[in-house]
């Protein structure tokens, strides 16, 4: 069921946006005149490595001299119009194209570079679990944190999904997601939609509080 919505859904997704495709391909070469894409690998389900897609947010080259970094907030290398499409998810738009090839899910644990995957492991075998299902353009972490979320913490909110996904959550992950795009809240963490999302914050990170308490 899950894989037929994926189909079905980024097909209509595509065909819907495709005006804003457009618009947003404008903007990005009248601003720096940038490549469009940006195509960058990631670890997927069973360590697989795909690309990924996303409209260009920062300038070129922008990781020519630091290489793969974890996000961190007010980068110098973001653009101007990158940073609205960061607020918003507009950035993520062609990855509609993952999702339709199987790489990706609407839903699940955002994929990870394979040189922090790498990194991360060796100071914390346990994140090579998030592996076992596929990645996903929105998750948990990703609706009740930041972009900025230390690779732990999104780890546990990761597994809290992994644990407890079902259709159900999914969709209702789908729509708190359109949320937060429509209010331009994805780059931060208390504010979102904190009115609607408050009882479902609250019972997932005290889940998450008896779960690791009890682990140590």
């Amino acid at each position: 069921m899950k894989r037929v919505f994926d189909i079905i859904v980024s097909v209509i997704g595509i065909f819907l946006s495709f005006t804003l495709w457009i618009f947003i391909t404008a903007i990005i070469k009248l601003e720096y005149d940038n490549p469009i894409f940006y195509f960058q690998e990631r670890v997927g389900k069973n360590n697989k490595i795909f690309k990924v897609i996303k409209f260009r947010t920062m300038i070129k080259d922008a990781e020519k001299h630091a290489g793969a970094v974890w996000a961190k907030e007010d980068d110098p290398r973001v653009t101007r119009i990158g940073r609205v499409l960061r607020a918003t998810a507009m950035d993520e738009l062609p990855q509609l194209l993952n999702i339709l090839k199987g790489d990706m899910s609407f839903v699940g644990p955002r994929p990870e570079r394979p040189e922090l995957v790498i990194k991360f492991i060796k100071e914390f075998p346990e994140f090579n679990h998030r592996h076992v299902v596929v990645p996903g353009l929105t998750g948990v972490a990703q609706v009740l944190g930041s972009a900025y979320l230390d690779y732990r913490d999104k780890f546990k909110y990761d597994m809290w999904y992994i644990k407890n996904h079902k259709f159900s959550l999914d969709l209702y992950l789908m729509i708190l997601s359109f949320l937060v795009t429509f209010m331009g809240e994805w780059e931060f963490s208390q504010n979102k939609i904190s009115i609607i999302s408050g009882a479902f914050r609250r019972k997932v990170n005290n889940e998450i509080l008896i779960l690791y308490a009890r682990d140590k």
